[in-house]
């Protein structure tokens, strides 16, 4: 049977964007999958994911994660420029592991917010997908998807908030939000 690599988007306000793309990583590891997560926002603090998918990763080495990004940007016209450079080397190393063969499933964790952001152009996501072998799959996480890629992808996931613990006055808590 041929495989056939699927674009998958997790989008829209409410939580678990990232959690179901690293559900999916899980799953496609465990079934003997080759997986590389590159966050594009994310940077600099210690979620649990990354320590699961080190765990993961010092068995057979076919998953990785490698945060890319500086965490979330200010308006500051200097820490700008530095996102934008942290964001420019993510979108090339994204290019990199869609096309090297190494990998069947790549997700672009807040690869949407990079571009909400004006850090990369939706130009740059649609030409990454274009040049993706068909039998990769690639994930895209983050609020806001454009049309282009939502158009684009095979499956779209719209997280909806319904109701949240930050409403009721209840901090992120870690092993929970990161």
């Amino acid at each position: 049977m041929e495989k056939h690599g699927l674009v998958i988007v997790h989008t829209g306000n409410g939580k678990g964007k990232t959690t179901a793309a690293l559900g999916l990583a899980a799953r496609a590891w465990g079934d003997g999958l080759r997986v590389c997560i590159l966050q594009f926002i994310k940077g600099g603090w210690k979620y649990g994911e990354l320590k699961t998918i080190e765990t993961l990763a010092a068995a057979d080495g076919r998953i990785e994660i490698k945060q890319c990004g500086l965490g979330f940007t200010n308006t500051d016209e200097h820490e700008e420029r530095e996102h934008k450079e942290a964001a420019a080397k993510a979108l090339a190393m994204a290019r990199e592991a869609i096309a090297s063969g190494s990998w069947d499933l790549v997700i672009l964790d807040e690869i949407n917010y990079a571009v909400k952001f004006g850090l990369i152009t939706v130009a740059d996501v649609m030409e990454l997908l274009a040049c993706r072998p068909k039998n990769v799959h690639v994930v895209l996480t983050g609020r806001e998807a454009k049309p282009e890629v939502i158009e684009k992808a095979d499956l779209v996931t719209e997280m909806v908030q319904i109701k949240h613990p930050y409403e009721q006055g209840i901090k992120a808590q870690q092993g929970i939000e990161f």
